[in-house]
């Protein structure tokens, strides 16, 4: 199974944020955005593994900055590391301006997917060669929160947790 670059995951999903889907501060609601987020690394397994995938975990959100209504968001995922048949998906969540074209980022995310076969089966996945300084400083901080979660929930012994370890030595 040849190796992929993050680039060739890449999905970049733009939307409008309208009135019925903001809370009483006509901010985009928190759930919709999880929503919009799930989506976007939903296709950016899919696109890496070209298989079937499902959502494992939600790992991390930052709700850094509100949306308000109005908006046009940009959320861009990327496969970050992949294991066996798992993916960690780091997605970052954008704001246009829309006088200037200016974005900024006002959220992310890390989400854990996983590659089945027709019946729900996990399967191997092509692994990640990352290109830029961001790619492989997300591609090393994945091992260890994937060894973090796996310590735990009891299923890795703490002291085979060697990129763990190594952040303490």
């Amino acid at each position: 199974m040849e190796a992929k670059t993050p680039k060739e995951s890449l999905t970049v999903l733009t939307d409008l944020v309208l009135p019925g889907e903001t809370n009483y501060l006509d901010n985009l609601f928190g759930g919709e955005l999880l929503a919009r987020m799930d989506r976007a690394c939903s296709i950016a397994a899919r696109r890496h593994s070209r298989r079937i995938v499902v959502t494992a975990s939600v790992n991390h959100v930052a709700f850094n900055k509100s949306i308000p209504v109005g908006s046009v968001v940009t959320i861009e995922a990327k496969v970050s590391r992949a294991f066996n048949s798992s993916m960690e998906i780091y997605v970052d969540v954008w704001i246009e301006d829309r006088q200037s074209g200016s974005r900024t980022k006002v959220n992310e995310g890390i989400y854990t997917f996983v590659a089945v076969d027709e019946i729900g089966k996990p399967v191997l996945v092509p692994q990640i060669v990352p290109e830029t300084d961001l790619e492989k400083e997300r591609f090393e901080a994945a091992l260890r929160r994937k060894q973090l979660s796996l310590v735990l929930a009891g299923k890795l012994n703490p002291n085979k947790a060697t990129a763990l370890k190594a952040l303490f030595n």
